[in-house]
């Protein structure tokens, strides 16, 4: 608790500090005081407007050297965020812009269709093929799906407003904080599962026995709830509950397709950012509750009845804590990744494996929901008018082959070695190199800002 308060003031310090140094930007003369970190960030700035340029006038050439770097550059992180069984939108962004000098609009829509492409492949692999060493069970547990992807999508709309709004330093700030504390907790857990690990494999070979692997797993990793360690879903594919992730998928669809976005581009002619897209946004609000009352209610109708074992499911606790966890840790994820424009798979990730999930249920379990939000991203790039989409699906095609790859390689680790927890630390790496580009490159154009005397404080939302 002392530890976490300390971070805590340590934070706010920060932020309070950066908030006073920048309230007087104009009162000091940055470049006079350290002129070779001006002319450095510079030359960073002017190389990446260059390129930029340059493929605004030639277009994108799939068989030039920088896209070729970026394809393989793209190849490799989709290799390790399909392990960890996130998106890689935080890798695939910096390499775009930086590498193959595409802007960042344009970045942002080839990332939703790689995202995409690699999900897809994820989940076909955890859906279709089962382990032996998991009683041929399905790894995805589809009532962690059910219960937060409702709240994720509503926390995704509000993180994209907090976006619009907040100045692009504090955002910056707020990235680098919060991914990097979540950076730190996911290798400190990857170091206790692999702990772990070893214990359970000296015992085993010192004692021969089978069982105590079990239940040593579910007394360490279960603190909150009492999942099954080896998966959460039965033999076979639970369609009903994809039913209602697909209906769940078109309600927020169709009314993102009825406000439009902010330049009043949509399905019927309406106001940019007007009270009618207002209103409309507002509604997302009592359709996440009654999607997850609805849900809530169907689980603890279902749990009534002793001999129901349903598809698809896991053992939670009863309590309040073990059914409200999954909507409020979905909804903190969605608002951030909203906030710092990447996937909530690289934030809801750590935040399962902090609950107790095991890696391997918490990597299939992400990518499934990865799916369906990417998905929809994609799919609205393609209404307004996405350009290169022929691009975007060959970059698509390449981080889906890249991620069979990846789940090959580690599944394969995982069998030979024991140890699930390298699905913890491939979330750390990319994670951490996430934070890196992303917060180096952001830093890059906030000095830009700084020095030129733009205008750095809170924005209108529209």
């Amino acid at each position: 608790m002392n530890c976490h308060n300390s971070y805590l003031k340590w934070t706010f310090f920060l932020i309070f500090f950066t908030t006073c140094r920048f309230s007087i930007a104009k009162q000091t003369n940055p470049t006079s005081d350290i002129p070779k970190l001006n002319q450095f960030l510079n030359a960073i700035y002017e190389w990446r407007v260059n390129q930029q340029q340059k493929q605004a006038d030639t277009g994108l050439k799939l068989l030039e050297a920088p896209t070729v770097v970026a394809g393989v550059l793209c190849f490799l992180a989709a290799s390790i965020s399909s392990a960890g069984g996130i998106g890689g939108g935080g890798l695939y962004v910096p390499v775009l812009t930086v590498i193959a000098g595409v802007d960042l609009k344009t970045a942002s829509s080839f990332s939703a269709f790689m995202v995409t492409g690699g999900s897809i492949a994820n989940v076909v692999c955890n859906m279709f093929i089962t382990s032996p060493k998991n009683g041929g069970k399905i790894l995805i547990d589809f009532d962690i799906a059910l219960l937060s992807q409702p709240c994720m999508l509503l926390g995704v709309s509000i993180g994209v407003i907090c976006n619009r709004v907040l100045p692009e330093w504090l955002i910056t700030i707020l990235f680098a904080v919060f991914l990097g504390f979540c950076t730190f907790k996911t290798c400190k857990s990857g170091f206790c599962f692999w702990k772990l690990e070893s214990e359970v494999e000296v015992m085993r070979i010192k004692n021969g026995n089978q069982e105590l692997e079990n239940g040593l797993l579910k007394n360490e990793s279960e603190p909150l709830l009492e999942k099954e360690a080896k998966g959460g879903g039965g033999g076979s594919i639970p369609w009903m509950k994809i039913g209602v992730l697909v209906m769940f998928w078109f309600s927020f669809f169709f009314l993102y397709l009825l406000r439009g976005n902010r330049y009043g581009q949509g399905i019927i002619s309406m106001e940019a950012c007007g009270v009618g897209y207002w209103i409309i946004s507002s509604v997302q609000f009592p359709m996440a509750i009654i999607f997850t009352s609805w849900i809530l209610y169907n689980r603890a109708s279902q749990q009534n009845i002793p001999s129901k074992k349903q598809e698809g499911s896991s053992e939670t606790k009863h309590g309040p804590s073990g059914k409200l966890i999954f909507p409020l840790m979905a909804l903190l994820a969605g608002v951030l990744g909203g906030v710092f424009g990447i996937g909530g798979g690289m934030l809801i990730s750590p935040l399962l494996i902090q609950v107790g999930i095991t890696p391997e249920v918490t990597a299939a379990t992400c990518s499934f929901m990865v799916f369906f939000s990417s998905s929809m991203s994609a799919v609205q790039y393609l209404l307004l008018g996405m350009e290169q989409v022929d691009d975007a699906l060959i970059f698509a095609l390449v981080c889906c082959v890249a991620s069979i790859v990846g789940l090959v390689v580690v599944q394969r680790a995982i069998k030979h070695h024991g140890r699930a927890s390298l699905i913890v630390f491939s979330v750390g790496i990319v994670m951490a190199l996430s934070t890196v580009l992303m917060t180096s490159f952001g830093a890059v154009d906030i000095w830009r800002d700084y020095t030129s005397g733009n205008y750095m404080g809170f924005k209108q939302p529209c």
